[in-house]
């Protein structure tokens, strides 16, 4: 579990990181600072309020235990930094951990911090961690956040290295996605490095401090969609190669060598994947030079997405499997049973099988053997054609026998209900900007275990947020099969749709569309019968509304899923 590092958002001034193209030029990390900073005169600057003689009263005393509107109780302060603190609380009325950011209300950057908190709640975007209040009370100003502690920072993953090609593809692919999705609200981040990305447990990358560490800061930027871009650059130059693609170090990652310049990942370290080399060195601020030939280069978010979406798509690495353990023999199948083993490097005489009779007793007793069974065999037929003949004169007899005998020549028909294995799956997200959705744990919808499951994303509503109409995966049964009924066991009431491509489909299809509606259901364990005959190699599982994990989120959890005919 992560722990401060993943939940907290912070800004202290702590990497020594170089300017990209914003003034954020002295920030660092949205995440909890190494070595947060005690700004305790800065802390003093802001007050609000007056007392009885006009003066200005200090602003209320803040510390471990102290309750912000009678609810959020800061538990451990992780930055104190430039008039304005943040930290770890609990929400006393929906117990649960919360992040806050608080500074004096007459902080000259006060209006600005909350009018980007607003503006980033309304977003509500579940790629970005949520602002979930933000308040001006009693000569305060605070701002209420998620707090991840199933999520780590990409600082804390590059520090055991360099990610795989897919992992630095699924990063890069979200979060130019997300940012793109911001960009077209008016929303941009100006401080986005490794502590301001996370990945959650599931695999899915999110975003803090959208518009609001900015804020706290005073950052602004003439070119918000270039600052953006080149910092998902520096990302996945950072996923890359483990080096911060600047001469300075920062976030835990070496700076490059003084002198040379900016060059390609691929130059840097052996065996980086040459289209995702290409693809940061366009998003970074080098006129969209690449080590091998020059590509226009990517100055807003959406063009970043593009390019990715002109990539092949980098697969997940192979499972690795070890082989099973030398098969051994058991003294009983040595033909030992009942004796001592033998020893190790001793070689064990094989007795020679004792000689067929060839006696004139052992000739003779052959013999009398094989009349017994021709003798046997020769009184068995004589019955049957006796038993045949005797019913020969039954005309009802006969025309069953007949109509017997022709249904056994006939072609056999399929028994209903036989289990269809299925060959193969991969998740179906069409209505999202990277089209996946926990990718990797697909085969456990279908690895015959209840107790694994494929899951989503969460959503902050039962029916998707509001983005999207349904995510489901599609399952692949080798050929067009005659499919009787599927039934879907789940993690928590879930509705979902059994969707069919065409039988004369050549490939699989890509589009939600392309599928036809066969049956629907609703429960843990829902079983979907097409109300006509269905005929399909590629079968649709599609989930249209999804139950509470316990928290304030949503997701669907596919447990186990069976095809019959």
């Amino acid at each position: 579990m992560a722990e401060r590092s993943t939940a907290a958002v912070d800004v202290a001034d702590n990497s020594g990181e170089q300017p990209l193209t914003a003034k954020a030029d002295q920030s660092t990390a949205d995440g909890v600072a190494q070595n947060p900073e005690r700004d305790t005169d800065s802390e003093r600057q802001g007050s609000g309020g007056t007392d009885g003689h006009g003066k200005k009263a200090p602003p209320p005393e803040l510390h471990s235990g102290h309750k912000l509107a009678r609810r959020y109780r800061l538990e451990e302060c992780v930055t104190r930094l430039d008039g304005f603190s943040s930290w770890r609380a609990v929400d006393e009325k929906l117990r649960r951990a919360v992040g806050v950011h608080i500074l004096p209300a007459d902080h000259a950057r006060a209006r600005s911090v909350l009018a980007a908190a607003r503006s980033s709640a309304l977003l509500g975007d579940p790629r970005f961690v949520q602002v979930l209040d933000a308040v001006e009370e009693n000569d305060l100003v605070y701002v209420v956040h998620e707090w991840l502690p199933d999520a780590t920072e990409l600082t804390a993953l590059l520090a055991a290295g360099p990610l795989e090609p897919h992992d630095a593809y699924q990063m890069v692919s979200q979060v130019a996605s997300a940012m793109a999705a911001a960009h077209r609200e008016g929303l941009a981040h100006l401080r986005l490095n490794p502590n301001a990305v996370l990945r959650a447990s599931t695999g899915q990358w999110r975003i803090r401090g959208l518009a609001v560490n900015a804020a706290l800061r005073g950052i602004s930027s003439d070119t918000p969609q270039r600052t953006d871009t080149e910092s998902i650059g520096a990302l996945l130059y950072a996923a890359l190669t483990q080096r911060w693609p600047y001469e300075n170090d920062a976030y835990g990652l070496s700076g490059l060598p003084k002198d040379i310049g900016l060059i390609a990942p691929d130059q840097v370290r052996a065996g980086v994947h040459r289209g995702l080399s290409e693809l940061a060195m366009r998003a970074l601020v080098n006129d969209g030079a690449t080590a091998s030939r020059h590509e226009a280069p990517c100055t807003t978010p959406e063009e970043l997405v593009k390019a990715i979406g002109e990539m092949p798509r980098i697969r997940p690495p192979e499972p690795a499997f070890t082989a099973p353990p030398e098969y051994q023999r058991t003294t009983y199948q040595q033909g030992t049973y009942g004796r001592p083993a033998a020893h190790h490097g001793a070689t064990q005489p094989i007795s020679a099988p004792p000689p067929p009779l060839q006696s004139r007793t052992g000739k003779a007793l052959k013999w009398a053997v094989s009349a017994l069974l021709i003798a046997a065999l020769g009184l068995g037929s004589w019955q049957l054609a006796d038993a045949l003949m005797g019913q020969g004169g039954k005309p009802d007899d006969t025309n069953k026998t007949q109509v017997q005998d022709g249904g056994d020549k006939g072609p056999k028909k399929p028994t209903a209900g036989t289990p269809i294995p299925i060959k193969g799956g991969r998740d179906f997200d069409p209505f999202s900007d990277d089209h996946s959705e926990n990718p990797d744990d697909i085969t456990k919808a279908f690895d015959n275990s209840p107790s694994t499951n494929w899951e989503t994303s969460f959503y902050l509503s039962p029916e998707f947020g509001n983005l999207k109409p349904g995510v489901g995966m599609v399952l692949d049964l080798g050929k067009v099969q005659q499919v009787g009924k599927v039934t879907i066991t789940f993690v928590g009431q879930t509705s979902v749709e059994l969707r069919a491509a065409s039988a004369d489909a050549g490939s699989e299809p890509t589009s939600l569309d392309a599928f036809t509606k066969a049956a629907s259901g609703s429960g843990t364990t829902v079983v979907l019968k097409p109300d006509t005959s269905l005929k399909t190699q590629y079968l649709l599982v599609w989930l249209t509304k999804l139950p509470s994990d316990g928290g304030d989120h949503w997701r669907g959890r596919v447990a186990d899923i069976k095809v019959t005919s």
